[in-house]
């Protein structure tokens, strides 16, 4: 059966503050959800400002209880440097777990951002490190 409703303004404005209350609650949530994330991660704001060439400033004002969320290209770079889905960091999908991105890993792939000469330079060096701990375990082992 096909009913007709009349909705008053009243009925109308209520359910817009239920909306506009949900949306609030979504995006507030995501300050948090970025901050949380930016935490386990393992990055200051300053760390991840500087990964993804924004300022501190910018971050803070993300995390904070702001109304907006990033432009698309920011969320693409805040979501490449937290290892994580935009989907996920948007809250869209859920994150069966948060991803822990070690220092060493944010150091490999600033590493790999650089030229080729200073990249084999880097990787004969920590081959040089990893040899020597490896002869010093060896020799711990046997004698």
């Amino acid at each position: 059966m096909n009913e007709n409703r009349a909705y008053t303004m009243e009925h109308i404005a209520q359910k817009g503050v239920c909306m506009s209350k949900k949306i609030n609650e979504k995006m507030s949530s995501f300050g948090v959800q970025l901050a949380k994330l930016r935490k386990s991660a393992g990055y200051t704001q300053v760390q991840l400002a500087e990964e993804i060439g924004v300022t501190r400033r910018m971050i803070a004002y993300y995390e904070s209880e702001s109304q907006h969320h990033p432009p698309a290209n920011m969320l693409v770079d805040l979501a490449k440097a937290l290892n994580i889905s935009a989907d996920a960091l948007l809250g869209i999908k859920p994150l069966k777990s948060i991803p822990v991105s070690s220092r060493l890993e944010r150091r490999i792939r600033q590493i790999e951002k650089l030229g080729p000469k200073p990249r084999q330079q880097i990787t004969q060096l920590i081959d040089t490190f990893v040899e020597a701990e490896q002869l010093k375990q060896k020799a711990n082992a046997t004698g």
